[in-house]
């Protein structure tokens, strides 16, 4: 009786403001705030805006109703406690456009995605991107950016692979550094995402992932880790899926024993969006946020805090953070945000990234790069139906999108008409018929269909060999979040692909004509059965709005390019161990079947840590491209390699000269090998990289890389430790995995260690 008593006290003190003096939030007052909470408000802090919720017949509103975000948390108005907002990312702020307030558009940049930014391996560039991201969050009125995407790229078959960078940790986890430190160079905040091992969209609300613990933590938590210590991220977004056993959104061992016992994490951790029946259980764990936020949320934790089921401990240890949180925000600072960035500068960020990232796989007898005064056949619907992005809510709304076609005429070559005319009415064919069927539409969340690939007749081929100088040939393919990839016409590419692929290479080859193909993919492809076809392969993935002008700045030469590879491209999909097990032949949803369905409810990470290259560079495996592959325009030779002992490792030092006739940068991948003994380990590891400056003919610049004994180490699941062997490492500057280009060797005398607690292991 007594409680309700207080409750009514407190009810009525909401509503009218004036039953008694209340504290109002400062950045001083947070435990005298959470002192005068009721548990009501405890349970609406800690469920996010998107229902207005009622308690005991009062209403509270739903600031996610007026909110042009995808997310919000709640205001207390009595204790000045603003609601704060939450944008989809990581490829640019996912805003609508239109509001029914205003007249005006309020486009955000679409930047390039996740992947092709990780192909620039340069931490600098990708900061400067995303401090502009970072401030098209700011002044549109938002929070927190709820990117970026780390997941490892465990199969080239993920739909949502695009979104995320690496299938190296080291890799994945210094770029979402980068990227985490620009965004928040704002006072905005970031959401790192999805903690963890969200490997796969085929049933990710429910699939298991059983991850040996090992391999949970050199690769699938390892990206996390650096992200974590090095930029500390304001939120992080725990995933959907099950580990071992566990949702990991109600996993304490993960959201607390390793996420903030052992790498000192102490923003808030946030669901992602959806609504288990755990609630309390994960308020329990370590998730302080429910998102979106939903009136049985609220009833859950409000029932469990009034019985005991969650311990006022545990509860307040939740608000405290949820308000440590609240007053770092811009809307706690009351900032009067422009609703006006300046896109025309962010554009050319944008393009400028893409310029820095595209990766040249082939460039036989120097077809690349062009005098841009060519008359080109552009092949491919993907010359008008350029994609930028990925769908679902790593996509953008953009204000243009650049294609192909006027791409290559601004940077003045000239176009085949006729083909021209011919893909253009074919694609406004293809979407005035999808007008007609809106079910075709809806199967796409938060993007468009991508249009199939046309045939074009042999004959017309051979006749424009004759009356043009070059072949360019754009392959597209589109993913995104709630599905994944298919092997046949997506990893494989389609018949009408290797026809058009085989007619235009021995008709322009006939005339002694070059064929130059795009690569407008949002994940890796197979390559190695149609490659020799072409004389000249260039990889832009999904690039962004000005993506387009990019690639045209490759193929003149006004851009020499420099990206590499974040991931292998194998010969056969076949080739990579995970294949075998993943969805790669499920279509359907999350089914009520009587037995678990391998792959769909379950999947068996039976690949260990031989991820990616880890297992092609062992194994001694071919591949169409190795990690880390990527041509360039110039020559680079490596000189004076050495290392130095540190207190707590050493530091690499090899000098890189510039011996071609034009500028360029050069990517140095550094990569250890361990000594014989102990744990089974890799062929060899990722340990470290850096990109040169723009270097010029006969130009040398020092590259140094500093690595600790930590990053050496493996773990070890007997003695739940990190451990770092004494020996000799070999060291080698590289220009991909299998190029090593110097070499030196340091020398650890004494073996180390790192224990850890003995958690998340596999059932």
């Amino acid at each position: 009786m007594k409680q309700k008593i207080l409750t009514a006290v407190a009810l009525a003190a909401l509503c009218t403001g004036t039953a008694f003096s209340q504290p109002r939030l400062t950045k001083d007052n947070i435990d005298e705030v959470i002192a005068a909470m009721t548990n009501e408000e405890k349970a609406l802090l800690l469920v996010g805006g998107h229902d207005s919720v009622t308690i005991d017949g009062t209403d509270y509103g739903c600031p996610f109703s007026a909110c042009k975000a995808v997310g919000s948390t709640r205001a207390i108005e009595r204790l000045g406690i603003p609601a704060t907002f939450l944008t989809d990312g990581p490829a640019g702020a996912r805003l609508s456009p239109t509001r029914p307030d205003s007249d005006g558009t309020y486009y955000a940049t679409g930047f390039p995605v996740g992947t092709l930014a990780a192909s620039s391996w340069d931490e600098a560039l990708v900061g400067e991107m995303a401090e502009a991201i970072g401030n098209e969050v700011l002044e549109y009125g938002c929070d927190v950016l709820l990117a970026p995407g780390v997941n490892i790229h465990r199969s080239p078959l993920c739909g949502r692979n695009f979104e995320y960078y690496s299938e190296d940790p080291l890799l994945a986890g210094k770029i979402a550094s980068a990227y985490i430190k620009g965004v928040q160079s704002n006072g905005v905040g970031t959401s790192i995402k999805h903690f963890a091992a969200n490997s796969q969209e085929t049933n990710r609300l429910e699939n298991d992932a059983l991850i040996s613990q090992r391999a949970l933590r050199e690769i699938y938590l390892k990206n996390f880790e650096i992200a974590i210590k090095e930029a500390r991220p304001w939120t992080v977004m725990s995933s959907y899926n099950k580990l071992n056993g566990n949702y990991t959104q109600q996993t304490y061992d993960l959201l607390t024993t390793v996420l903030r016992d052992e790498w000192g994490f102490d923003g808030i951790v946030m669901t992602d969006w959806g609504n288990k029946e755990g609630t309390v259980k994960s308020a329990k764990a370590g998730n302080d946020l429910m998102e979106p936020g939903y009136q049985n949320e609220v009833d859950r934790l409000l029932a469990a805090i009034n019985d005991g089921t969650i311990t006022e401990e545990e509860v307040n240890r939740n608000v405290r953070r949820m308000l440590e949180y609240i007053v770092r925000t811009p809307a706690f600072a009351k900032y009067a945000y422009s609703d006006h960035p300046d896109l025309e500068a962010h554009a050319r960020i944008a393009r400028e990234v893409a310029d820095e990232s595209i990766v040249l796989l082939r460039n036989e007898k120097q077809t690349l790069p062009l005098s841009g005064g060519e008359k080109v056949a552009l092949y491919g619907v993907s010359s008008v139906d350029f994609i930028a992005g990925g769908t679902g809510s790593g996509n953008v709304n953009r204000p243009y999108v650049v294609n192909m076609e006027d791409a290559l005429t601004g940077a003045g070559f000239t176009l085949d008409e006729s083909l021209a005319n011919y893909y253009r009415t074919y694609a406004e064919h293809f979407f005035a018929g999808l007008a007609l069927d809106p079910k075709i539409g809806g199967r796409i969340l938060l993007g468009s269909v991508k249009v199939p690939e046309t045939p074009v007749p042999a004959s017309a081929v051979w006749s424009e060999a004759k009356s043009n100088d070059v072949a360019v040939v754009v392959l597209g393919r589109n993913a995104g979040e709630g599905g994944d990839r298919k092997i046949p016409d997506d990893f494989d590419i389609s018949n009408v692909e290797r026809d058009l692929l085989r007619n235009v290479s021995a008709a322009f080859h006939a005339e002694g004509k070059k064929v130059i193909v795009i690569l407008n993919v949002g994940g890796v492809i197979e390559t190695n059965s149609w490659k020799n076809l072409a004389d000249a392969i260039v990889l832009p993935w999904s690039p962004g709005q000005e993506g387009a002008n990019a690639v045209a700045d490759i193929l003149t030469g006004k851009v020499n390019p420099s990206g590499r590879l974040p991931m292998t491209f194998p010969l056969s999909v076949w080739d990579n161990p995970s294949t075998k097990n993943f969805p790669y032949n499920y279509s359907g949803n999350a089914h009520p079947a009587k037995e678990p369905v391998r792959n769909v409810d379950y999947t068996d990470y039976e690949e260990g840590i031989y991820v990616g290259y880890r297992y092609f560079a062992t194994a001694g495996a071919e591949v169409s491209y190795p990690f880390g592959y990527g041509l360039s325009y110039t020559t680079f030779v490596y000189d004076n390699p050495r290392v130095k002992a540190t207190a707590d490792g050493f530091t690499a030092t090899v000098d890189v000269r510039n011996t071609g006739s034009v500028a360029g940068k050069e990517v140095v991948e550094l990569y250890v090998a361990a000594p014989e003994g102990g744990l089974d380990k890799p062929a060899v590891e990722l340990k470290g990289f850096a990109k040169t400056g723009l270097l010029q003919p006969g130009e040398t610049q020092t590259v140094t890389i500093s690595v600790d004994n930590y990053s050496l180490a493996s773990f070890n699941e007997a003695s739940s430790a990190w451990e770092a062997a004494a020996g000799n490492y070999e060291i080698y500057f590289s220009a991909d995995v299998n190029s090593p280009k110097a070499s030196s060797a340091y020398t650890l005398k004494k073996a180390r260690d790192w224990p850890v607690n003995n958690v998340l292991a596999r059932p």
